[in-house]
C-alpha cells in the first residue's frame, strides 16, 4: 500500500476511533443530569457535543503525551498505529454494547502497546512513562473523585439541604456542573486522537519527532468527538445514570463538579486520564456522601473489572492486528475488513435490545423545582 494511501487510512480510522470515543462518552458528562430530569436527554447530548468541540481547543498537552511520550515513533509506522487504533476500537464497542463505562483512553493505550510491543520489540514502548502518565493516575483517579464527592456531597445535605425537597437552584447548579464536565472531556479526551494522529504523521515523516497537532488535526478530532457525543451513548448513559446509585439534584451537582475538576487538573498537567474512571468514582462517591442513597456495589465491581481487562485485552486485539497490518497490503486490508465485520455485527446485535433516548424516565419536576407562579397544572 502506498505510504501517503496509508496514512490517510490511519487518520480515518483515527477518527472513527474518536467517533466511538464520543458516543462512549457521553454518559460521563450527561448521565446524572438525564438520571436527575435536570435536562431532557436529548438537550443533554446537544449541549456536551457543543462543548466537546469547544473544549478540545483549550489544549493539546495531552496529545504531546501521546504522541511522544508512551512509544518510541521512531521505530513505529502507520501499519501499527492501525492495528492498535483497531484493537480500540473493538473494545469500545463491546463494552458499549454491555452497557459498560470502561475506558476509551485505556483501550487506546492499550491497542498501541500491544501493537508497538509485538511488531516493533520491547524497546519500543516506554514503560516507565506508561506507569507514571497511565497506570497511576487511572488507580488514582477514581479514588480522588470518589472522595471529593462523597464530601461535597455531604456537605451540601448537611449544611444545604437538611431534608428539605431538592431546589430549582440545584438542578441549575447541576446544569452548569454537567457543562464543566462536558468542556473538560472534550480537552483530555478529544486530544487523544490528536496525539494517535500526530504519531501516525511522526512515523510517516510527515512531521517532526515532538511537534504538536497541526490545526487540521485539531478540527477533525474535535468534529469527530462532538458528533459522536451527539448520538448519545445510552446504554452506559443508563447504567452510570441508574445503575451505581439512586441520584438526586443536589448529589449529582456534587458528582460532577469534583469530576470536573479532576478532569481540568489532569489536562493541565498533561495526563491523559480516564474521564470515565473520574466520573465513575464520583458517581459512587456522591452516594457515598449520601446516607439515604443506595450505592449497588454489584454493578460497581463489574466495572472495576472491565476497568482492569481494558488494557490488556485492547493490546491483545492490537498486537495481533498491528503485526498483521504491518506484513503489508493485504494485512493491512484484512485487519480492516476483520474491524469492520465486528463492528458491523456488534451493531446488528444491539439492534435486538435497543437503548434510546426515550428508554429514560425522567423524573416530572415537583413544586420546589418550579419557579413560583409557573407551577405544572
Amino acid at each position: 500500500m502506498e505510504p501517503s494511501l496509508l496514512v490517510v487510512l490511519v487518520v480515518v480510522t483515527a477518527l472513527v476511533f474518536d467517533f466511538t470515543n464520543g458516543f462512549h462518552d457521553t454518559a460521563n458528562s450527561m448521565a446524572t443530569s438525564i438520571a436527575t430530569g435536570a435536562l431532557r436527554p436529548r438537550v443533554a447530548v446537544a449541549i456536551s457535543a457543543v462543548l466537546n468541540l469547544v473544549g478540545a481547543f483549550l489544549s493539546v498537552e495531552v496529545a504531546k503525551t501521546i504522541s511522544s511520550g508512551l512509544v518510541d515513533d521512531t521505530k513505529i509506522g502507520p501499519s501499527i498505529v492501525f492495528g492498535g487504533l483497531i484493537g480500540a476500537i473493538v473494545w469500545n464497542l463491546v463494552t458499549w454494547f454491555v452497557g459498560l463505562p470502561s475506558s476509551s483512553s485505556h483501550a487506546l493505550f492499550g491497542g498501541l502497546i500491544g501493537a508497538t510491543w509485538i511488531s516493533a520489540g520491547t524497546d519500543s514502548v516506554h514503560f516507565g512513562k506508561i506507569v507514571e502518565k497511565v497506570l497511576v493516575p487511572a488507580a488514582a483517579s477514581p479514588v480522588i473523585a470518589g472522595v471529593v464527592a462523597m464530601i461535597a456531597t455531604y456537605l451540601v445535605y448537611r449544611f444545604l439541604v437538611r431534608g428539605r425537597p431538592a431546589t430549582r437552584g440545584f438542578k441549575v447548579g447541576q446544569i452548569v456542573s454537567a457543562s464543566l464536565v462536558s468542556l473538560a472531556h472534550g480537552t483530555n479526551d478529544a486530544q487523544k486522537t490528536m496525539g494517535v494522529i500526530t504519531l501516525t504523521l511522526v512515523s510517516a515523516g510527515s512531521l517532526p519527532s515532538g511537534a504538536a497537532p497541526p490545526v487540521w488535526v485539531i478540527i477533525s478530532a474535535a468534529c469527530a468527538l462532538a458528533l459522536g457525543t451527539y448520538l448519545g451513548g445510552w446504554r452506559i448513559t443508563h447504567t452510570l445514570g441508574k445503575g451505581l446509585t439512586d441520584i438526586e439534584g443536589p448529589q449529582g451537582f456534587a458528582a460532577q463538579t469534583s469530576s470536573a475538576v479532576v478532569i481540568l487538573v489532569s489536562s493541565r498537567l498533561g495526563f491523559p486520564l480516564s474521564t470515565t474512571h473520574v466520573c465513575s468514582g464520583g458517581i459512587v462517591g456522591s452516594g457515598v456522601g449520601r446516607r439515604d442513597a443506595p450505592v449497588r456495589w454489584r454493578m460497581a465491581g463489574r466495572m472495576v473489572v472491565a476497568w482492569l481487562f481494558t488494557l490488556p485485552a485492547a493490546a491483545v486485539v492490537g498486537a495481533v492486528s498491528g503485526k498483521i497490518a504491518s506484513l503489508g497490503t493485504a494485512g493491512t486490508i484484512a485487519v480492516g475488513l476483520a474491524g469492520v465485520a465486528v463492528g458491523a455485527g456488534i451493531w446488528v446485535l444491539s439492534r435486538r435490545n435497543p437503548v434510546t433516548a426515550h428508554s429514560f424516565h425522567v423524573p416530572e419536576p415537583t413544586p420546589a423545582d418550579v419557579e413560583p407562579g409557573r407551577l405544572a397544572a
